[in-house]
């Protein structure tokens, strides 16, 4: 929630810009911005386009007035994404915005067109940039960081929160190389936590229903979902199958606690989208992507579903509510 006060500076910020930007362009110019969501399902109110609109304001855009946006929606369906890449290339837009993944499939579609990605996880590694401090090319934008510890301290919350826990799967999506980047910290971690860990890969929607019903059949088992696009995409259905089998889950995105998870611990993706408007505005004022350094998260929000905690019969401790950023009642 926005308190009252950022809402009138972040206002009165987007007012006072609008001038300058449209000054920036050239007469009779609209600038057209593509933005590729992968995870999210087409809703004007979800909230990484809400983010991302808002952020335009904050910076003197206004859709329909001085810029148009044209977003496509990939369901969390990677196969749809080259599809709607090329669909934003030919609608000529003056920049990508690109979540995740689908960075990959936008670069490999063209080196002409500025890309700004959100939430890609090792850009370098991934050959988008020629590193994260002089880009090099027509990409840029806001990284996940790949060495934050996550799987670490995901595994440490979750015992911290369920101590009677004695097992743990890893929810993972085969297509996305970022689970072999987590699996050996997984693996260590559990093993200085005295956990059993288990790897529970899927490939599409219904093979998720499987993975919950075989961890609720093990005593003390839990589950760690990794942050993935089909997940994301379908956390209703997720926290709905934790809550049904009762399992202490925790997640990489707050979304999923808003949608009665039960803990996350993560980068906030909203405020990912919402800066990312101020690399669109530079870019649309003549900076090049390759002049933009790769901006790394620096900040981790952990959020606590306190309703769903009672529902599984935990009891979360003092010590960790008091950590949390922000405890759901």
């Amino acid at each position: 929630m926005i308190d009252r006060r950022r809402f009138i500076g972040s206002l009165a910020l987007g007012l006072l810009a609008a001038p300058l930007v449209a000054k920036a362009q050239p007469a009779g110019k609209v600038p057209r911005i593509g933005v590729l969501v992968v995870s999210e399902p087409a809703s004007p109110t979800e909230p990484h386009v809400t983010a991302f609109r808002q952020g335009l304001r904050e910076v003197g855009y206004v859709e329909g007035q001085n810029v148009a946006v044209e977003y496509r929606y990939a369901h969390g369906k990677m196969e749809l994404v080259p599809e709607l890449v090329a669909e934003l290339i030919g609608l000529k837009v003056d920049v990508m915005v690109a979540s995740g993944p689908s960075t990959v499939a936008a670069k490999n579609a063209t080196q002409t067109i500025p890309i700004v990605f959100i939430g890609m996880v090792d850009p370098v590694g991934y050959g988008l940039v020629a590193s994260l401090a002089r880009p090099g090319g027509n990409v840029t934008g806001l990284s996940l960081t790949i060495d934050a510890g996550f799987p670490g301290k995901w595994m440490e919350l979750l015992k911290e929160a369920a101590p009677k826990i004695s097992r743990v799967g890893y929810l993972s999506d085969l297509h996305m190389p970022v689970s072999i980047l987590y699996r050996r910290e997984m693996q260590a971690s559990a093993e200085k936590l005295g956990l059993k860990l288990r790897y529970a890969e899927v490939r599409e929607l219904g093979e998720i229903d499987r993975v919950f019903a075989a961890m609720s059949k093990e005593r003390g088992g839990a589950l760690i979902v990794s942050p993935q696009p089909l997940f994301l995409t379908h956390r209703g259905r997720i926290t709905e199958l934790a809550a049904r089998h009762r399992l202490p889950v925790i997640y990489g995105f707050r979304a999923f606690v808003d949608a009665g998870g039960l803990m996350s611990y993560g980068v906030s993706l909203p405020d990912l989208w919402r800066r990312a408007a101020t690399y669109v505005d530079k870019i649309l004022k003549g900076t090049k992507p390759a002049d933009l350094p790769v901006e790394q998260p620096t900040t981790f929000e952990f959020i606590i579903n306190l309703k769903t905690a009672k529902a599984l019969g935990l009891t979360i401790p003092p010590s960790l509510l008091l950590r949390a950023d922000q405890v759901i009642e």
